[in-house]
């Protein structure tokens, strides 16, 4: 159901934000920058607001001299962006002062950052610095692992969410897993009204509709 890599995800996400062409210190802060900004965002809107500010210029020391109207003028519409504007100006300031320009190399660095949550830390983790440290569970992840049972009991929060599947999921898997369940989750398994007959788990799945389809799925929303 992913093999096409269609899903805003695979377009759009984390691994797509960042300038190729850019030193890998400012590739790093890139990887950072978009994954704080796609917090309680469509990935749609956290590409649109990266291109702004690649194009703006987008590394630590421009941010930093970058005031704070413009740069909202620059992530908007971003969800809670008036926060974010105060959180990408600490974090830089962090990491200038702090790391000499570059991001941390580890996860319990990563969430002392303000606006860096521990998904977000495992995904740069894993995207900027190469290294598997951790499941990166948002909300995709998050609700198709209770509607699959892949947890021995429901969670109620993403970290929940992580250690359950950590404990049995095996290791090289774990980079993989957010991307397949992020993109099935844009596109199959909705969080309101999932395509369950368009799903090739919908025999096997423990909360499987039947006569669920991305065209009626469609419909409703009309």
């Amino acid at each position: 159901m992913r093999k096409n890599k269609d899903a805003p995800v695979d377009q759009m996400g984390a691994n797509k934000c960042f300038d190729q062409d850019a030193t890998p210190k400012v590739m790093r802060y890139q990887v950072l920058m978009s994954l704080l900004l796609s917090s309680q965002t469509k990935d749609q809107v956290t590409s649109a607001a990266m291109e702004k500010l690649r194009g703006h210029g987008l590394s630590p020391e421009n941010m930093l001299h970058t005031d704070d109207k413009t740069l909202g003028e620059l992530i908007y519409p971003v969800g809670f962006w008036k926060s974010k504007v105060k959180y990408i100006k600490q974090t830089t300031e962090l990491i200038v002062r702090q790391y000499d320009g570059d991001i941390p190399d580890n996860v319990a660095e990563l969430v002392k950052l303000p606006g860096i949550g521990p998904k977000m830390a495992h995904l740069i983790m894993d995207i900027a610095w190469n290294k598997v440290s951790g499941i990166g569970v948002d909300t995709h992840v998050h609700r198709i692992a209770n509607r699959l049972k892949w947890v021995k009991k429901e969670t109620k929060a993403p970290e929940e969410t992580r250690v359950a599947l950590e404990s049995w999921l095996p290791r090289e898997l774990w980079s993989e897993i957010n991307w397949l369940l992020v993109g099935f989750g844009q596109q199959i398994c909705l969080p309101v009204s999932p395509c369950c007959s368009d799903c090739l788990n919908q025999d096997i799945c423990p909360s499987a509709r039947r006569g669920t389809s991305k065209a009626k799925a469609q419909n409703k929303a009309q």
